[in-house]
């Protein structure tokens, strides 16, 4: 039999040494349907102190679906969306697990979070009323009051079936049932000065050319707005402000962005990591001051934010409770004619 050389054997010897220090690159996949750059701050900050790779597919439309057909094969570890819609629609699938890891629960007040454990919201944006600042004198208004006739002619916003309103009527629905909801839809179609058109940024552009006095919109585009390289959409920001909006007895309407651990998740341990991370201090100030939103955790500060829109408090429902009557609140717009 032939004897090793003491060449391969000292080779040999050195590759046995090497193998401890041999690993795969930990890593995290996200699947996202919020814009890659409003989020990357945070991911960046969660690789720098963890030294775990953050992989994002930025999927705008069909998020679940993609999910769903890729099965157990999926490489998808944390889902997060910009609609709380979307989450509950992919645990709804069994796309969501609950994590193993401790979340931060008792910071997040339980309307913001699935009854389960399976998804948290991240972020708040709440939705509220554009109003003029030269016309307005009022700095407080109700989503109730939108149906008021004093306001015949003098209301902008975009279709009424975008997911931003339909989650709005959503609520509304969920606060006074479906009837009532009817004729408030049918006094703010009377109230409005053009048909339902463009997105939030025109809804300040509208006011600030005086076809309109208020809009809904939601608050973050007044921040992107002012800070905008076009000297045309800082007018439209600079133009309006944003009015306190609620609902009588309770607080304003908002929609988050979240996230939860995909169920077959190849990379489970990291993506609850990453998870627990989003919702600790640092992410949370930071995704509030870049993206001129709320936090979603108690006691963490968004100076910049409530600098420009005020304190928030975010209106009682369950977020569960505004899905559930999300179908509805689309069939009532087309019943109403909301946007013809």
């Amino acid at each position: 039999m032939t004897q090793p050389s003491p060449c391969s054997l000292a080779a040999a010897a050195l590759v046995t040494a090497l193998l401890p220090t041999i690993s795969i690159a930990a890593e995290v996949n996200v699947y996202t349907s919020r814009e890659p750059a409003l989020i990357k701050p945070a991911l960046d900050a969660f690789a720098q102190s963890t030294g775990i790779k953050v992989n994002t597919v930025f999927i705008q439309n069909g998020l679940e679906e993609r999910v769903k057909a890729e099965g157990a094969n999926s490489p998808a570890d944390l889902i997060l969306t910009v609609d709380a819609a979307k989450l509950i629609n992919a645990a709804d699938l069994g796309l969501l697990q609950k994590p193993a890891a401790a979340l931060p629960e008792s910071a997040i007040t339980p309307n913001l979070r699935d009854p389960q454990g399976r998804w948290s919201a991240i972020t708040l944006r709440s939705r509220v009323v554009y109003a003029s600042k030269e016309r307005v004198k009022d700095n407080a208004i109700t989503y109730e009051d939108l149906a008021d006739p004093k306001w015949k002619g003098k209301i902008c916003i975009r279709s009424g079936q975008h997911p931003y309103n339909i989650s709005l009527i959503a609520a509304f629905i969920a606060h006074h049932g479906a009837e009532k909801t009817e004729a408030w839809l049918r006094g703010v179609k009377a109230n409005l000065a053009k048909k339902p058109s463009g997105g939030d940024r025109d809804v300040a552009k509208d006011i600030l050319a005086g076809v309109c006095d208020i809009g809904l919109g939601n608050t973050y585009y007044v921040g992107l707005m002012l800070k905008d390289k076009d000297p045309q959409q800082r007018a439209w920001g600079a133009a309006i402000k944003v009015m306190d909006t609620t609902f009588k007895g309770n607080g304003t309407h908002v929609n988050i962005s979240g996230a939860g651990i995909a169920k077959d998740a190849p990379n489970k341990a990291n993506a609850e990591k990453l998870l627990v991370f989003l919702l600790g201090d640092q992410a949370q100030s930071l995704l509030a001051t870049l993206n001129d939103e709320y936090p979603v955790r108690a006691g963490v500060a968004a100076v910049q934010t409530e600098k420009l829109f005020g304190p928030l408090k975010p209106d009682s429902l369950a977020l569960t409770d505004i899905a559930a009557q999300r179908k509805l609140a689309s069939e009532l717009v087309d019943k109403v004619g909301f946007d013809q």
